[in-house]
């Protein structure tokens, strides 16, 4: 693993026992999480839905229907981008009413067509075709990180599509198929943790402390969610997308698919918090040698609170962020509010908050725990004089 140049003469180095310690968890982690990728790989055969093809389109001109008395109705001629009718403008009606947008000239549509019918009567616009200004935006995005993050940037971009890339073709498919929600999202997080975090921050003994802090507050985040997903009975039914998904694929466990959500979404936060106090002990280890595990561990906890504050506070936030539209229909309800909470729609919320807070807390005592072990193992040596024998960690 690579070394860690300190700024006050010195380098810090580790001995080969706890070196040993370190791979002694980690080794078998991996070869778990392979393991698991392997005996969980989805086959390819999943249910799918046929529907009508999804097509592009550019709408040309914007009018009222010319057969039809009601004065909302519109008509484009749209000319189709894409599909085998690509470059023939046909007219296509626009719809309308409380809530759908409004169409006009020059814009990028998608429409839905089914190429068994009439040309005439083939289209229908779907949706604004939101592809550049996504791209846009995606393309200033890895332009900031790269900016400010230079090639560690670059790699924690790359350990960002790799993330996704695992999503699409290992964790999605194996639970469409219905295997056991529980197994494919903890061996996907596993997977996900530890590509993005030795990608985005070295192969380093800092990182591997991270490492093994996250899947530590991860277990209790997993268990935690497990007890109380079945205690507080949720069912998984909470909306029209559900329902459709498990009329779809009913092989699905849909009670699983809500604590599969929780794991994984809770890995995001997780990582973030172990990789800033692995890095914060390590730190006070530079700039005080001589600090002992109780100053390190005692000084990791004060800058985790703060951390943790803020943390907690952005998730919990985040997810009422994501229920605002069904908070505010409750509230023009006028529902008492435990009533509102208690409604497994909202107390699924509920639980994701509180749970991935719980995992949050449990990661800082932890990780930082196992950071001051480790960097205390360490021993300084001076600047240009080389040690027999530990190995030189990061």
């Amino acid at each position: 693993m690579g070394t860690d140049h300190g700024h006050h003469g010195g380098e810090l180095t580790i001995t080969p026992h706890m070196r040993h310690v370190v791979m002694a968890v980690l080794v078998p982690l991996v070869l778990a999480t392979v393991a698991g990728i392997v005996l969980l790989w989805p086959s390819g055969e999943h249910p799918t839905i046929e529907g009508a093809e999804r097509y592009t389109g550019t709408i040309l001109d914007v009018r009222e229907c010319q057969d039809s008395p009601d004065p909302e109705c519109l008509e484009a001629t749209v000319r189709v981008d894409s599909g085998p009718d690509d470059g023939a403008e046909v007219v296509v009606p626009i719809p309308y009413g409380a809530g759908v947008p409004e169409f006009q000239a020059g814009d990028a549509v998608v429409m839905y067509g089914n190429q068994d019918w009439p040309v005439e009567d083939r289209y229908s616009i779907n949706d604004f075709q939101r592809s550049v200004p996504l791209a846009l935006l995606a393309v200033l995005f890895a332009v900031a990180v790269v900016a400010l993050s230079r090639w560690r940037g670059v790699a924690a971009l790359a350990g960002l599509a790799l993330s996704i890339l695992v999503l699409m073709i290992f964790i999605l498919p194996a639970l469409l198929e219905g295997t056991s929600p529980l197994a494919v999202a903890v061996v996907g997080a596993s997977a996900i943790m530890m590509i993005t975090l030795y990608l985005a921050h070295g192969f380093s003994m800092k990182t591997s402390v991270a490492l093994i802090g996250t899947v530590v507050s991860l277990s209790l985040t997993g268990l935690l969610g497990y007890a109380f997903t079945y205690f507080a009975n949720f069912v998984g039914l909470v909306d029209d997308n559900v329902s459709h998904l498990g009329g779809v694929a009913d092989a699905i466990d849909l009670r699983g698919l809500l604590l599969a959500g929780l794991v994984i979404g809770a890995l995001g936060v997780l990582d973030d918090v172990t990789v800033s106090q692995a890095s914060t002990v390590w730190e006070l280890a530079r700039a005080n040698p001589k600090a002992g595990r109780r100053y390190l561990v005692g000084a990791g906890l004060r800058v985790g609170r703060d951390h943790v504050a803020a943390t907690v506070n952005t998730l919990v936030l985040a997810y009422a962020g994501a229920s605002l539209p069904l908070l505010l229909l409750f509230t023009v309800a006028d529902r008492p509010v435990i009533d509102i909470v208690t409604m497994e729609v909202v107390a699924q919320e509920v639980v994701r908050a509180l749970v991935g807070s719980i995992g949050i807390v449990a990661a800082v005592p932890v990780t930082t725990a196992l950071a001051a072990v480790t960097v205390r193992e360490a021993t300084r040596r001076p600047r240009g004089r080389r040690a027999v024998r530990p190995t030189e960690v990061s």
